[in-house]
């Protein structure tokens, strides 16, 4: 079976994770596409593809926007165009407000002793203009503030502890709304993240169906089978079509391994040929 990881970031945090990188370890891996889906940047997405023609492997152009919930929302944009104008000038504002978040944790974080800066965060992301939770949870642990990354997240940085921030530069609406601009599918990502009862979360993900709302994450690395089954539901119900990935981030989150998670993740290529057929209803 041909299997696939719609879901891989390129963060650099460990000063080598570049996209051709990732390319390559999909390629490893032995997958046959993957998406790259940065946080709020699209600036590797034509590096990786370059790659992707090189090795043989389908890279489908992609995005992660954050959006603004009492929680936490992502959306993913699949078959981007790399090249829109707004998405670029959103890219740029994003990445503003991103800074402001982490300023807020970093102060958060200090509050409660941890002595860690910005500019140690900068540090930490050698160089990649996207700063994020990880590059926080690396220092932690570094530093002996926590176990493991995984650790540092669930006491500190996840939804619900006191140094998380969820200040975002977009609406959940104009998420949706952008991608399509950008000449792609909208996808809702992780929706365990949500925090949402099934109902209230059904309902959620209606209101965004007029909005341009193709489909919601049916495999993912943190999903119980019971979770697999209910969302893959909820999608038919809606009539969404269904996406999949591990959320690999490299030596950010090293318990995910690209294209498979924990160990155990299968995502069959038939997921992606039901986002290309969703992508050609809709352009043609």
């Amino acid at each position: 079976m041909k299997l696939i990881d719609l879901h891989t970031h390129s963060l650099k945090s460990d000063g080598a994770q570049t996209p051709a990188d990732v390319v390559r370890t999909a390629h490893a891996a032995g997958l046959s596409a993957m998406a790259l889906s940065d946080h709020d940047n699209i600036e590797g997405v034509r590096e990786a593809m370059a790659e992707g023609e090189k090795l043989g492997i389908e890279v489908i152009p992609a995005v992660e926007l954050s959006a603004q919930v009492d929680t936490e929302l992502h959306i993913l944009g699949y078959f981007i165009d790399v090249e829109s104008k707004k998405l670029k000038e959103a890219m740029e504002y994003s990445l503003v407000v991103r800074d402001q978040r982490q300023e807020e944790t970093c102060r958060k974080l200090n509050e409660q002793g941890f002595q860690i800066t910005m500019d140690e965060l900068r540090e930490e992301a050698h160089g990649n203009p996207v700063l994020c939770r990880a590059h926080f949870a690396q220092i932690m642990v570094r530093k002996g503030y926590a176990e493991s990354v995984q650790d540092c997240f669930k006491k500190y940085l996840s939804v619900g502890c006191y140094a998380y921030s969820n200040k975002q530069a977009l609406l959940p609406h104009e998420a949706v709304s952008l991608i399509h601009e950008a000449g792609g599918i909208a996808v809702a990502a992780h929706l365990h993240l949500i925090k949402m009862e099934d109902e209230k979360l059904k309902e959620f993900l209606r209101s965004l169906i007029p909005h341009g709302l193709d489909g919601v994450e049916g495999y993912y690395t943190d999903y119980t089978p019971d979770m697999e089954t209910r969302y893959r539901a909820m999608a038919k119900e809606l009539g969404l079509v269904l996406s999949g990935g591990t959320d690999y981030h490299g030596a950010n989150k090293p318990h995910i391994s690209i294209g498979r998670g924990r160990g155990g993740l299968e995502i069959p290529y038939s997921v992606l040929d039901g986002l290309k057929a969703r992508h050609k209803e809709i352009y043609g």
